[in-house]
């Protein structure tokens, strides 16, 4: 006969049925604040904040105007992805179509979409949101919002836009749902924008 062990209790609260699960607006009190380095794309902002303690500490934050980015899937449930080169990373990552948002008042949607266009040459008749997502909290304050779009068809040529730099050498590959999901739980897709968009749009598409 065996006796069924009792597990201590974990640390933390434990979530209710029916309270809300959700991230929280909040403001520590800022005692300081000096920009160091501004490059018009981003910029460093330095904050001394003071803790619950009433000891003052500093932190960096990297502001970010933002990003949209854009899962396609046509009717054969295949995703586009982009081959690109990121410097960064020293690496040619596989990626959905992006970009910033530094169009001012342009909404994210719309920003979408002439990503869409522009990287992948393709526009879409049905769109809905997919996530949003905040790459790196810790770091800077760059916000993701990401669209699912169907009903694909070739977009219209745009001759005021013209490729340079990585979006020049930039290729598409169109790769069943599937095989892209395996790719990113893999390790094979590691951009973080494309890996959680093909986890998402698979959970969606599954109902």
């Amino acid at each position: 006969m065996t006796t069924a062990t009792r597990h201590p209790r974990l640390p933390g609260d434990l979530w209710q049925p029916g309270a809300a699960l959700s991230d929280a607006p909040q403001q520590w009190e800022i005692r300081e604040t000096a920009r160091p380095y501004d490059s018009g794309f981003v910029s460093l902002r330095n904050d001394v904040l003071r803790d619950a303690d009433g000891a003052d500490f500093v932190r960096t934050v990297v502001e970010h105007p933002g990003a949209v980015g854009v899962l396609a899937l046509d009717e054969d449930g295949r995703v586009l992805l982009l081959r690109q080169y990121r410097h960064a990373a020293e690496q040619r990552l596989l990626q959905i179509p992006a970009g910033l948002r530094d169009v001012p008042g342009e909404p994210a949607a719309e920003t979408a979409a002439r990503e869409l266009a522009e990287e992948g040459e393709v526009q879409a008749a049905t769109w809905r949101p997919l996530l949003t997502l905040m790459p790196s909290p810790g770091l800077t304050d760059e916000r993701w919002a990401v669209y699912l779009a169907q009903e694909l068809s070739p977009a219209p040529h745009d001759e005021s836009f013209v490729a340079q730099h990585e979006e020049a050498d930039m290729s598409v590959l169109w790769v069943p749902l599937d095989e892209a999901v395996r790719a990113a739980l893999d390790g094979r897709i590691v951009d973080a924008m494309a890996a959680t968009s093909l986890l998402a749009a698979q959970h969606v598409l599954a109902g």
